[in-house]
């Protein structure tokens, strides 16, 4: 029972709220700071995703989403394999206009996981490297009718290097530019 609090307490927190989101999202994943010690780095991929989020003021937002993203593992400059980067979290919207506008640019903020597969394994078999990060960037959405939505977003992730190298030092940055398309009411 204990371990439904933390349900209901997020259900309670988004209940007043004036506008529900859910939607899909795709794009590109570009990586900076690739190098991951040893001689390995990771290459730039793509990326898809959900968001459910809750606007429960004229100005502000809650998101949480998830996204997959493939990207290729090098050592040395040659490829050892394609592997997958799950990236789950929460992020805090700040609106430049009102509910109810058509157009709404905003700016964001959060925390995240990102879990790494390394090339032949899979998250079910529980090889991953999970590591924590923040991310923060900013978008637009459009409405384009009286249920659904468009939105292009650009997001800057700092996230933990992954596979606990000897030699690695600082955080790995990525870049994810997207667009969606959510359902709202």
């Amino acid at each position: 029972m204990r371990h439904c609090i933390p349900l209901v307490l997020l259900f309670a927190s988004i209940a007043p709220a004036q506008v529900f989101e859910v939607g899909v999202n795709g794009g590109l994943n570009k990586i900076s700071s690739r190098d991951l010690g040893s001689g390995y780095s990771l290459a730039d991929g793509w990326r898809f995703g959900f968001r459910f989020t809750t606007n429960n003021d004229s100005h502000f937002g809650h998101e949480f989403g998830y996204s997959y993203a493939r990207t290729r593992l090098d050592l040395n400059s040659v490829n050892q394999g394609g592997m997958a980067v799950h990236h789950g979290g929460y992020n805090f919207l700040v609106y430049a206009t009102p509910e109810g506008n058509r157009v709404r640019p905003f700016v964001t903020g959060g925390g995240h996981f990102a879990n790494f597969q390394p090339p032949g394994s899979s998250s079910s078999q529980g090889n991953g490297f999970r590591k924590w990060g923040f991310n923060y960037g900013g978008g637009i959405k459009t409405k384009i009718s009286e249920k659904f939505l468009i939105r292009f977003d650009v997001k800057q992730y700092q996230t933990g290097k992954p596979f606990d190298l000897p030699g690695v030092k600082g955080m790995m940055r990525m870049l994810e530019a997207s667009a969606g398309f959510s359902f709202y009411m």
